[in-house]
């Protein structure tokens, strides 16, 4: 699953990626940037 990280500014395959579900419902990935560690996210169903 890819994500933006914005600490690279750069789309990468997330590490530790899990599906979580938004306040509203809606689906979304979190992980985890493997080259600087950041939290990543995107929403959408992956």
């Amino acid at each position: 699953m890819q994500g933006y990280c914005v600490k690279c500014r750069t789309k990468r395959e997330m590490k530790d990626a899990k599906a979580v579900t938004l306040k509203n419902g809606r689906p979304a990935t979190q992980g985890v940037c493997p080259v600087c560690g950041t939290k990543m996210f995107r929403i959408g169903k992956g």
